[in-house]
């Protein structure tokens, strides 16, 4: 058999523990509300408060540093895509959108624009991806795309200098809605053009009649209805991270 000792505390004891836990309770309690008042003290930078901004900074830096092209959503069988996809927000979709009017603007440099057409860019190889679509607002859904790979558009128009500056901007073409992605991002084998949703044209509301589509990040920078794209060293202007979101957004 097994002797087991049983250790007494006395009331005294017992009592000195009990202030000492509920003292170092309230310690605790003093010292978040002073941080909270500290941190709402604090200037804003870029929609967030200050140290929050440079949480997320360096996040995105840290992350971005073990970021690959070997990185891959997880794709699934074209029976566990969803028939009713969720639309993720109506920013930059105006009403007076005329779709017969559209051609993408490819920014190459100021001053030099090429215009394209959606069937221009149909004409390349179609790639499709069945993957789950997440949102930031905690939702996601099992979706279907097809379009082009943006890496394929990228060698058929000879952007090979633009790809080596740090990050594309895309822009709605009510410039309501814009975002910025790292270029590692953009050109991700799975990052594609998109002008299909479960084998047909895109809806008006999710973005006809080409959007982007990119697994690696979240839903807030899948832009829909891409009316303009560019090339930067600076960050673009992004809409969300405007509002004090995570500019990176990467799954």
């Amino acid at each position: 058999m097994t002797d087991h000792k049983e250790f007494l505390i006395s009331p005294k004891a017992l009592r000195k523990k009990t202030i000492i836990a509920f003292a170092v309770f309230f310690i605790m309690i003093i010292a978040v509300v002073l941080a909270w008042k500290w941190l709402q003290r604090q200037p804003e930078e870029q929609g967030a408060l200050k140290p929050l901004r440079k949480v997320l900074n360096y996040n995105e830096s840290f992350f971005g540093n073990f970021f690959s092209h070997n990185h891959l959503a997880k794709t699934f069988p074209l029976n566990a895509a969803v028939k009713n996809v969720r639309v993720n927000g109506s920013e930059g979709m105006s009403d007076d959108f005329d779709p017969a009017t559209w051609k993408l603007h490819l920014v190459r440099s100021s001053g030099d624009t090429q215009l394209i057409t959606l069937d221009e860019i149909k004409a390349l190889p179609k790639t499709e991806i069945i993957f789950d679509f997440k949102c930031i607002e905690g939702w996601s859904q099992v979706t279907h795309w097809g379009g082009v790979t943006f890496a394929d558009f990228a060698k058929k128009y000879g952007l090979s200098n633009e790809t080596s500056k740090k990050y594309a901007g895309l822009i709605t073409p009510d410039k309501g809605y814009y975002v910025g992605i790292d270029m590692a991002s953009m050109l991700h084998p799975q990052t594609i053009l998109c002008y299909e949703m479960n084998g047909k044209p895109l809806p008006l509301n999710n973005g006809y009649p080409l959007r982007l589509i990119i697994p690696v990040k979240y839903g807030i920078k899948h832009l829909k209805r891409i009316g303009s794209l560019f090339f930067s060293n600076e960050r673009p202007p992004d809409y969300w991270y405007e509002q004090g979101y995570d500019y990176y957004s990467g799954l």
